[in-house]
């Protein structure tokens, strides 16, 4: 390998080393520029140095205005105010260095002086003329047009911003975005209204910049005068031919990059709507309709006709337009042609539908009769969507889960007023309403009966009337509790979701809780417990467990906490729930004690209890009771009387027994008495009194 081979390796080594070296520096670039635009102000520059940076602010300028036009939404440009600013003062630089080479030499380089021939082409009145009339295009026009928009664009953005941070509260809520695109869209509408504030005020850059280009171009005609005549010998007319060429050359290869940022800018913020670049949408919106084409065409060919009028632009134009309605119309019935012929070959045969489709399950469903549509639907004043996103927001707080989206479908099997619970394609629960009724029922005070249609409430199965909304105001008087049919629906889909809680509740739920605590309160105790004590399929059983009894889990970080302590000595997860019922004790006795801290409870006979806990045994599943089918029978009859006359004297059955058997005594009577509370003596914490209501005895 020669030399020449080995020099040119390296060269190219180098050139590649230091093309990636300034990649990675961009913000020190960019720093350097600034402080470089400052040094323009103060060090004499050369006129070929010179004429490098008005390029250069003339290129700016163009790319400036291009991003503008291709530019889908304004953030995509967000960093324009502040690049508006620098390229302002690099103008201003631009401005003083001529200036300084214009007065001190009558020479500002070879760019300034073609602006200043070709425009004026010897004319300076007509130089100054279209120079003033840029500058006042610039500053009376566009920049204060631009800056108005800008103005009323922040100020409607900020009035806007609690409106559209409900908006996505509702969405979050009804779960149709999850936290992340929340925290996105509320991260773009103040981004949006930081956005135009600064164009607002960065307007104000351009107006000044127009103003202070007409100062320093009558500065640079006056002085560069005196200083002709007075220091360069110059007569009269050569100083004033001379300097005034050079300062509207001077002022115009400023102020033309400075009217096409300032276009770039009105641009930006006029284009609020917008969906595509402007190219685009002016084409596709302007020129779209071949009525209006033919319309304008048509009037062009009338001018035509009219004395005096040019003839040849009229008939052109009148042509062209006509040319590209006809061209406009024939795509039009095109393409209506070509959407007609699939819809026909798809209403020839059956539409084609994969497979996988039938394999999403909806998390829950609610089905509706034709005649319950109208609770559904906003435009006839149902209100049951709101319904049941508070529901979401109410049982959030109370269960401490998200309850996923619930999907709402009509179907035509169910009578007209009848309504489908499902969770995972599975029914739970179903009900039916009467159509402009009110269901009435006696919550034991009613002093006077009423007639009406006996029925019986879904949700808790109590006796009920369905009454006419003539009577609704009799029946509150006489003391009845008179619920509207939403009401009805949606405490009937709250209960089911409270005890289905457990099987909504999916392993990628419990993901997304642990996240959440990682975001709001550190992930230490995440990040000890798991994977190195418990798996997250472990802390879903943990979960389960507690929702299956109706524990709130929403202090989920006790709950951690609790197991991260009790996890390393014991794995089992029934007595790893255990000990996190005990841990939310207080939570437990709050939910079930009177307003005189007392919990009216029934026990169990101490005897029964002994023979409970021997019979206690542990086996690969779990533990379980090694009883005989008859005791259980006894046990199960038993515990039905005392919770009957417990339920008649208007109490709420609460089972007090021993820690060691209170997860198998809720195991063995939950199938007869699903909603029978059963708590231990751990759970009791201190200040709660006990109040015995009865006791579940074999003898």
């Amino acid at each position: 390998m020669n030399s020449s081979n080995i020099s040119g390796g390296l060269s190219s080594a180098l050139n590649s080393s230091f093309v990636k070296h300034l990649a990675r520096q961009r913000d020190l670039i960019v720093v350097l520029g600034v402080i470089g635009i400052l040094l323009v102000m103060i060090i004499p520059m050369p006129t070929f140095l010179i004429d490098v940076m008005l390029s250069l602010n003339l290129c700016l300028a163009l790319i400036i205005l291009l991003v503008s036009m291709y530019t889908n939404e304004a953030l995509e440009f967000s960093v324009f105010p502040s690049l508006l600013l620098t390229v302002t003062l690099f103008r201003l630089a631009l401005n003083v260095a001529t200036t300084r080479l214009i007065l001190s030499q009558a020479d500002a380089g070879h760019v300034v002086e073609v602006f200043g021939t070709f425009v004026t082409r010897g004319n300076m009145v007509v130089g100054g003329i279209i120079f003033l009339i840029i500058v006042l295009i610039q500053f009376i026009v566009i920049t204060k047009g631009a800056g108005r928009i800008a103005e009323v664009a922040a100020r409607f953005t900020l009035d806007a911003m609690p409106g559209k941070q409900m908006a996505i509260d509702a969405d979050l809520n009804a779960g149709l975005i999850n936290e992340e695109q929340a925290r996105s869209r509320r991260s773009q509408i103040s981004r949006e209204a930081d956005f135009y504030g600064a164009m607002d005020g960065a307007s104000k850059f351009v107006r000044g910049d127009a103003i202070a280009g007409i100062l320093i171009t009558i500065i640079n005609v006056i002085g560069g005068f005196i200083i002709g005549i007075a220091q360069m010998g110059m007569d009269w007319g050569e100083a004033l031919q001379t300097y005034t060429i050079l300062t509207i050359g001077d002022g115009l290869v400023t102020q033309v990059p400075a009217l096409m940022i300032s276009v770039g800018a009105g641009i930006l913020v006029s284009r609020a709507a917008s969906q595509s670049d402007l190219g685009s949408e002016i084409t596709t919106q302007l020129f779209s309709r071949p009525k209006v084409l033919g319309v304008a065409g048509g009037m062009m060919l009338f001018f035509a006709l009219m004395p005096g009028f040019p003839k040849i632009p009229f008939i052109f134009l009148g042509v062209s337009c006509l040319a590209a309605a006809y061209l406009g119309n024939r795509r039009i019935i095109e393409e209506a042609k070509a959407k007609e012929l699939p819809a026909a070959a798809a209403a020839g045969k059956p539409k084609e539908e994969r497979v996988e489709d039938y394999l999403h399950v909806d998390p829950m469903e609610l089905e509706i009769g034709y005649g319950l549509i109208p609770l559904v639907d906003v435009k006839q004043g149902g209100d049951l969507l709101d319904r049941i996103t508070m529901i979401r927001r109410q049982l959030a707080t109370d269960l401490g889960i998200i309850i996923p989206p619930i999907r709402i479908r009509d179907n035509i099997q169910l009578k007209p007023n009848e309504y489908r619970i499902k969770i995972r394609t599975i029914e739970v629960g179903k009900g039916e309403l009467m159509s402009g009724a009110y269901l009435a029922m006696d919550p034991g005070t009613v002093t006077k009966k009423i007639r009406g249609i006996p029925t019986v409430e879904p949700a808790f199965n109590l006796p009920a009337l369905w009454i006419t909304e003539s009577q609704k105001d009799d029946a509150e008087v006489a003391g009845y509790t008179v619920v509207e049919q939403p009401a009805v629906l949606a405490t009937h889909l709250t209960e089911i979701i409270k005890h289905h809680a457990h099987e909504i509740l999916t392993r990628q739920d419990v993901k997304g809780l642990l996240d959440n605590i990682k975001e709001s309160s550190g992930s230490v105790v995440v990040d000890e417990l798991i994977p190195g004590m418990m798996s997250i399929g472990d802390v879903h059983k943990i979960l389960q467990n507690l929702l299956r009894e109706k524990v709130s889990i929403r202090d989920l970080l006790l709950i951690l906490e609790t197991l991260a302590n009790i996890a390393p000595r014991n794995k089992n997860p029934e007595i790893l729930t255990e000990y996190v019922r005990n841990a939310l004790a207080s939570q437990i006795c709050d939910a079930y004690k009177t307003d005189e801290n007392i919990i009216p409870v029934i026990t169990i006979d101490p005897n029964l209890e002994a023979k409970l806990e021997g019979s206690v045994q542990e086996s690969e599943g779990g533990f379980r009771l090694a009883i005989s089918p008859a005791d259980v029978a006894k046990i199960l009859d038993a515990t039905g009387e005392v919770v009957e006359s417990v339920k008649q004297a208007g109490e709420l059955p609460v089972v007090l027994c021993s820690p060691t058997i209170r997860s198998q005594f809720k195991k063995l009577t939950e199938s007869n008495y699903r909603d029978l509370v059963v708590l231990s003596y751990n759970e009791i914490t201190s200040g709660i009194e006990i109040r015995s209501l009865g006791m579940i005895s074999l003898t």
